[in-house]
């Protein structure tokens, strides 16, 4: 009998608690105090609300860094950069510890330019196999010595390779003295050495390795953004991969040229469309390309460009500040002229650590959807403006539906151009 009791006061305790539980989920402060993040991070001038009303006691413990305005909605104000803690008092007891770090104001020129780029490799590129007809049957060389589509000849002989004339004089000087050939390959980041027997093909008595190679790639993009201090850029917002192999090409160098838009070849459900254009006729070299990245490309620009719409340099928000709702794009559909055109943000993920699908955008533009059917190939990396900020690019269209896809944070793509927008703040902290 007297364990029934006990197993009865245990389930009306629980009971309670649970139901205090639930009342407290409803109350102002709790539901105020979830809602505030731990972290906060602005650029020097910013506000952000924290709360929609005034339920807690404030200290901070560095009003030079931020100051909170708390008469009706908390919100804090940035002023220098640095970074300090923010403690939350309910009825004079500590609730939250917020921390809020304010960076060095920052901004860049945003893109929209259609750009050609060029690329090369780091060495040749094999993008298939092909047998050769001998006096003993059709074989491929290449493929007996285990070289795989995608790979990339670096070394023959001991020797950089560096462009396809580079390897016929090794074939040719194999081919008569009858040794194999040393080859270093790269694949998935991983140097591999094998030996390779040219032989002679039985049409044209010359000496084949069987191999189709390539030693550069060229196509075109939107460029994004230019810092306008360091003349660093960023583009297209994803991984350049090669045609055939479907890989993302390993690059050497390269270099980037402005590209005029000829014509569009409109989008549909299941078929993505694309920008047809060519490079500038002067073929100027406007900047190199150092990085490949699945972020997009990078380099520096031999020569400041303007865009002709939005030429002062603009802040960012990070993917924290990006909220779903207007927005505009900035790219060329026709000649090289760099116009906005209305999207939408439809989702956006406040990420921690770089990542390429951050946002989901829609384009909702009239004229831009009679054009070109929503995003199309050639429009990735164009810029995304929303409230007066950079806040990403245009990465890739979804396949069965034209007007949508996917873009990336713009400071993800700021810390593969090797800028480091943390860096006066972080300087700063250290000096303290």
């Amino acid at each position: 009998m007297k364990g029934l009791k006990l197993e009865h006061i245990r389930k009306l305790i629980g009971a309670f608690l649970l139901i205090s539980l639930l009342v407290m989920g409803f109350c102002t402060p709790v539901r105020e105090l979830i809602a505030i993040p731990k972290d906060v991070v602005l650029f020097e001038g910013q506000h952000s609300k924290l709360s929609g009303k005034r339920v807690f006691e404030v200290i901070s413990s560095n009003p030079s860094v931020f100051t909170v305005d708390s008469k009706e909605a908390m919100a804090v104000a940035a002023h220098e950069s640095g970074e300090a803690d923010m403690v939350l008092q309910l009825a004079g007891f500590p609730v939250k510890t917020v921390n809020v770090k304010v960076l060095k104001d920052f901004k860049v020129l945003p893109g929209g330019q259609s750009i050609g780029v060029k690329l090369n490799a780091k060495g040749v590129l094999v993008v298939g196999h092909h047998l050769i007809q001998t006096e003993t049957g059709k074989v491929s060389p290449g493929e007996i010595a285990g070289i795989k589509v995608g790979d990339m000849i670096t070394k023959i002989n001991g020797k950089e390779i560096e462009r396809m004339s580079d390897v016929a004089p090794f074939i040719q000087n194999s081919g008569t003295t009858g040794e194999a050939l040393d080859l270093v390959v790269l694949r998935d980041s991983k140097y591999i050495q094998t030996k390779l027997k040219p032989v002679k093909d039985k049409g044209d008595s010359s000496y084949r390795i069987g191999l189709y190679i390539r030693d550069s790639a060229a196509g075109i993009g939107t460029m994004t953004f230019v810092h306008p201090e360091s003349m660093k850029y960023g583009a297209l917002g994803h991984v350049i991969s090669d045609s055939d192999t479907k890989k993302p090409i390993e690059v050497e160098d390269g270099q980037i040229m402005r590209s005029t838009v000829t014509s569009i070849q409109k989008g549909s459900n299941g078929d993505p469309g694309e920008k047809l254009a060519r490079f500038s006729p002067d073929r100027e070299v406007i900047g190199n390309i150092t990085t490949n990245s699945p972020f997009g490309i990078f380099g520096k620009l031999d020569t400041q460009i303007r865009n002709g719409i939005m030429d002062r340099a603009l802040p960012i928000a990070l993917s924290s500040q990006v909220k779903e709702g207007k927005a505009q794009i900035l790219t060329v559909v026709e000649g090289d002229k760099v116009e906005a055109f209305d999207i939408e943000v439809v989702s956006s993920v406040p990420q921690k650590a770089p990542a390429t699908k951050g946002m989901v955008v829609k384009i909702v533009d009239k004229r831009l959807l009679e054009k070109t059917g929503g995003i199309v190939q050639g429009m990735s990396g164009s810029p995304i403006i929303q409230d007066g900020k950079l806040i990403g690019a245009v990465t890739h269209v979804f396949v069965n539906d034209p007007t949508s896809g996917y873009g990336v944070h713009i400071e993800w793509m700021l810390h593969q151009a090797g800028i480091n927008i943390y860096e006066q703040q972080e300087h700063g902290r250290k000096a303290s």
